[in-house]
Order: C-alpha cells, then sequence, then structure tokens
C-alpha cells in the first residue's frame, strides 16, 4: 500500500524537481558573461526591468518565440539582444520576422514555403513597399481593414521595433560609444545624440544621487547632458567597454563594462537591481510554460487510467495535477510580487488567473468525488488558459503598467478578482458538462454513479459561480459609480457581467423548478461557456464603451470557431445516446 502511494507521487515530485532545475542560472558563452548583461535594469514602458524581459518580450512580438534559430544552432534572448544592440549585421542576417499571410509575401516576391521566418537583409530592400502599405491601412479602423492589411500593419510594426533597438545604445551604423564620447563637441554628434534620443526603447544608465527615481537616461539623453555639462554619466564608459568588447569577441572588455555597470546600478539603485533579479528568475523558470507541460502530462495520464489500472495511474495524474497547481500558483505569486499588485492586471493576467482557479477547483472535486473527472477538466481548463495567456503575451510587456482608471488595488483585488473567479467556476462547470456529453457517447457502458457525480458537480460549481459573479458585478457597479459617477451605464462589459450572474440564476431556477433533468443542466451549463467567451473576450473586439482599453481586436475567428463548438456539443449533449449505436 505504501509503495502505492509512493508512486502515486512520485510523478508530481518529479515534474517539480524539473522546475527547481530550470532555475539553475546559464553558464557563459563564449566566454561572456551575457546572463549577467541580462539581468541590467532597464526602464522600458514606464516601469524597471531587466532587458532580458526586453528581448523576450521583443523576440516574441517579432518571431513569436524566445529563441531563433540560425546557422543550425539556437539563438537565446539574451544574445540575440546582444547582436541587435551592438552587432547589427549579424542581427540583420537572422531569421527573425515570421510572417503567415501569402498576400504579404506575394507583395514583396517572396515565396510560400514551411520556412516562415526571414531576416531584416531579406526584407530591407522592400521596406519602403511595407511602409507605404501600412500607412495606408493604417489609415482605416482596424474592423475595417482586410486581414493583407493587418498582416502589413503587422510586419511594419515589428519592423519599427526592430529599428528602435538596433538605435538604443548607439546608431546601427555607428563605430561605437567610444567615438561618440570622444566626439562630444563636433555638429555631426548633435544630430546623431538626438536620434538616439528620439529612437530609443528603452534608457539603461540609472539615476544619480540627488536625482529623482525616474530620472533615467537613454545613451542619447546622457551624451546630450555630457555634451552641455562636460561630466559623462559614469555609467557611459562602462556601456561603451560592453559594446566594443562584444563587437570585437573580447569577453574580459566585455565583462569589465558588465561588472562596472553593476557596480553602479548596485550602488546608486540596489532595489532596482533586486528586482531585476527577481524578474531575471521568473523568466528563466518560464513557470506558465512548464504549467501547460505538467497539465498536459496530467491529463494523459487520467485518460490512460480509464482503460488501464485506475487504482494506480488515477492518483498519479492527480499528483500531477497538484504539481502542476503549484508551479502555477508560484507563478501567479511571483508576478504579484513583482508587479506589487493583485494578480488580476490584464486580459493576459485574467487568463492565467481563470485557468489557475479552475485548476484549484478541480482539485477540490477529485478529492470529494474520486473519479479522475475532476483531474480530467481542471488540467484541460489550466491548459486551455495558459494556452490563451501564451498567444496574449505576443502583444508585448504583460506585467505592463496600469491604465489611470484601472489603478486601485483595492478594486482589482475585489471586483476584478470576483469577476474573474466567476469566469472560471463558469467555465468549469461546462468543462464538467463537456465531459458528461463525451462520456455519454463515448463510453461503452457508463456507470450511473459516475454520471450522477458529474452532475452533482456541475451543479455546486454554477451556484459557485453564480455567487461569485454576482458579487464581482455589484462590486464593480460600486466602482464604476466611484470613477464614472454611475452605477450601471448598460456598458458592453457590464452587460457581459450581467448576462452571467442572470444564466447561472436561471440554470438553478430550471433546475428547482423542474423544467431540466440531467440533459438539460449540462447542455444550459456548456452554453454558459458560450456567453462568458462573449463576457471575456467578445466586448473587447467591440472597440466601444468604458470598458475598451484595447486589449485585442484580432481573435474574432478564434472565438467563433469556439462558439460553434459550444454549439456542436450542445446538440449532442440533447441528443439521445441511441445516436452512438446508429
Amino acid at each position: 500500500m505504501k509503495s502505492t502511494r509512493l508512486f502515486a507521487w512520485l510523478p508530481g515530485l518529479l515534474a517539480l524537481a524539473a522546475v527547481l532545475f530550470t532555475a539553475l542560472p546559464p553558464g557563459r558563452t563564449r566566454g561572456f558573461d551575457m546572463a549577467s548583461f541580462a539581468r541590467t535594469p532597464v526602464l522600458e514602458g514606464g516601469r524597471i526591468k531587466p532587458l532580458d524581459s526586453v528581448a523576450r518580450n521583443a523576440l516574441l512580438m517579432i518571431r513569436g518565440k524566445q529563441e531563433v534559430r540560425s546557422e543550425g544552432r539556437a539563438i537565446g534572448p539574451d544574445e540575440w539582444i546582444l547582436d541587435v544592440l551592438f552587432r547589427p549585421r549579424v542581427a540583420d542576417a537572422q531569421p527573425v520576422f515570421v510572417i503567415n499571410d501569402p498576400d504579404v509575401l506575394g507583395m514583396m516576391g517572396l515565396k510560400q514555403t514551411a520556412n516562415r521566418y526571414f531576416s531584416f537583409d531579406t526584407l530591407a530592400p522592400h521596406l519602403q513597399e511595407i511602409q507605404d502599405q501600412a500607412r495606408a491601412a493604417d489609415a482605416l479602423e482596424a474592423v475595417q481593414r482586410s486581414r493583407f492589411q493587418n498582416a502589413v500593419v503587422n510586419l511594419y510594426q515589428r519592423l519599427m521595433l526592430y529599428n528602435q533597438l538596433e538605435n538604443t545604445l548607439q546608431l546601427a551604423d555607428s563605430p561605437g560609444l567610444f567615438m561618440e564620447i570622444q566626439s562630444l563637441g563636433s555638429a555631426d554628434a548633435a544630430q546623431r545624440r538626438q536620434s538616439l534620443a528620439e529612437v530609443a526603447k528603452f534608457r539603461m544608465l540609472p539615476p544619480l544621487p540627488g536625482q529623482g527615481a525616474d530620472a533615467w537616461q537613454s545613451t542619447g539623453e546622457a551624451l546630450t547632458a555630457a555634451a552641455m555639462t562636460g561630466q559623462p554619466h559614469p555609467g557611459l564608459v562602462s556601456l561603451a567597454w560592453v559594446g566594443a568588447g562584444y563587437a570585437a569577441n573580447d569577453p574580459g572588455a566585455f565583462n569589465r563594462g558588465v561588472a562596472e555597470l553593476h557596480g553602479l546600478a548596485g550602488s546608486v539603485r540596489p532595489q532596482a537591481l533586486r528586482h531585476a533579479d527577481s524578474e531575471i528568475l521568473f523568466n528563466r523558470v518560464q513557470p506558465f510554460y512548464l504549467g501547460m507541460v505538467i497539465y498536459v502530462l496530467a491529463l494523459l495520464v487520467v485518460f490512460v487510467s480509464w482503460l488501464w489500472r485506475p487504482d494506480l495511474l488515477q492518483p498519479a495524474a492527480f499528483s500531477l495535477l497538484a504539481a502542476g497547481a503549484v508551479v502555477h500558483t508560484a507563478g501567479l505569486a511571483s508576478r504579484i510580487l513583482l508587479q506589487g499588485r493583485p494578480p488580476v492586471t490584464n486580459l493576459y493576467s485574467s487568463a492565467v488567473f481563470v485557468g489557475w482557479a479552475a485548476v484549484i477547483l478541480g482539485l477540490v472535486l477529485e478529492r470529494m468525488y474520486r473519479k479522475g473527472f475532476g483531474t480530467a477538466v481542471a488540467a484541460a481548463a489550466g491548459f486551455g488558459s495558459l494556452i490563451i495567456a501564451h498567444h496574449l503575451s505576443m502583444e508585448g510587456d504583460t506585467m505592463e503598467m496600469m491604465r489611470a482608471v484601472l489603478d486601485s488595488n483595492f478594486w482589482l483585488g475585489t471586483h476584478v478578482v470576483s469577476i474573474t473567479i466567476g469566469y472560471s467556476a463558469t467555465f468549469l462547470a461546462g468543462a464538467i458538462a463537456i465531459a458528461y456529453t463525451l462520456r455519454k457517447h463515448l463510453a461503452p457502458a457508463p456507470d450511473p454513479g459516475t454520471t450522477r457525480a458529474l452532475v452533482d458537480m456541475t451543479y455546486g460549481i454554477v451556484c459557485f459561480a453564480l455567487l461569485f459573479s454576482f458579487v464581482g458585478t455589484v462590486l464593480g457597479g460600486i466602482w464604476a459609480d466611484q470613477s464614472w459617477g454611475r452605477f450601471w451605464g448598460w456598458d458592453p462589459k457590464e452587460n457581459g457581467a450581467l448576462l452571467i450572474v442572470l444564466w447561472n440564476a436561471i440554470i438553478l431556477h430550471c433546475r428547482w423548478g423542474g423544467y431540466i433533468e440531467e440533459r438539460g443542466l449540462m447542455a444550459m451549463a456548456i452554453f454558459g461557456n458560450i456567453i462568458t467567451s462573449l463576457s471575456w473576450f467578445g466586448v473587447n473586439m467591440l472597440g466601444i464603451g468604458l470598458h475598451s482599453y484595447g486589449f485585442m481586436d484580432q481573435a474574432f475567428h478564434a472565438l467563433a470557431a469556439f462558439i460553434a463548438s459550444q454549439v456542436v456539443l450542445i446538440a449532442l449533449c440533447l441528443a439521445p445516446r441511441r445516436l452512438r449505436a446508429a
């Protein structure tokens, strides 16, 4: 018995050990301490972050991945950003731009092949045409653009981001920062400094003693100040050593410059360096990606358990789900600490939190019923929500600065968390109902006891969803009254929240009144997925209302496909079981 229990928990423990292994710092590459340079704090997008975060976010936006495949090897984000900053000719030859639209490729005379990645050198001869097409499309509202126009605007934006990065610390065609420092008095240098200051993507030089916390400087701003005062920022020379050392393949000079930069940051802004170290660890572990992997493993094991050795494999699947929940929770807690905010601050974090809440509820259900279905629906919900979050992360920094109207930790921690738990519970009820539907038509001889357990799970989760949806909606009205001077204004997002409350209440009333039985309850729970998806994502595509913060406008086809799939599942749920035999 003890050996069986140990085997059951072994997969979860091994998964956690593998996660801890990813936290180990990487070694040096060709003698360059790239990891230390990547942990250098910078100011970008209104917040302090390590350079590693800038590199990862930029690569996700440009390439859709956090690494580049070039010359038969994988180039990580830290090495890539160094090439972009200090070896632009090398970076320009790397295939970093992903292009999927055939019309965009046709415009440039490029063939559509299995290789969707192109270098800047390949795209450079077509820059003017890309710019002209993008500007023409940009004059239209997003909803009025064709697929081609959206694709060319997106490509142009990624090219502009790449250009910003290449010209942030030194101009791409410049001999380096040492030359800029030595020629502070020349007229040409003034023009180059102005270009650097205008284009810079981030500010890397920390405020000096006596300056405000936001007085970070780009190299262009620091060079301009040095030309006026004759006193260069102490970090300029260190940064020049970093650039010169990397360009000349001199690890000694590079590592010396990095050490001096960190010494400066540690003396004038030690809290920024500590914050960068914490975020670097978060980036390195990638808890949400690892959580996805563990959830898939849990789902596969529970599927096998329904065919062979459920006494052994269902506890093993539960241990994997628990390990995934631990990793998911650690990632969520890390974001809270790094941002100093409650868990839900934007659409990305809502997807992370929805999945987390569904997994926690699934763990509770599995401990109560021990049928494997709690593990299955929780693992599926956790994986699905983290996949959504992964795609949302390609929009940029997921820890972006808060919009002014949302800048309230109290309401973010009450209204937003409550309403998001309501989303999660409604989706979980729908997921259980989907499991019921698939089991009804696929299982050779469904056990009545398990069927009863699935119905009870769904009913209980709908009650839970109604409670949190109602409380969250009322709290949202109070926040709206404080922010906009009215409790309710029939805003699309408010209407979506109200629909979730009403639909969950209708399900319960229909059940209590005897209007629906087992199948009806499950079909209505699946329809709850449609209502929740429209409230969660759909209203953000409308581009109207006080709750439209420009979160997204390009997921229409995915949302439409999801809704269509739920309609099919509702039909299957209502169809008699004998349909399978036919």
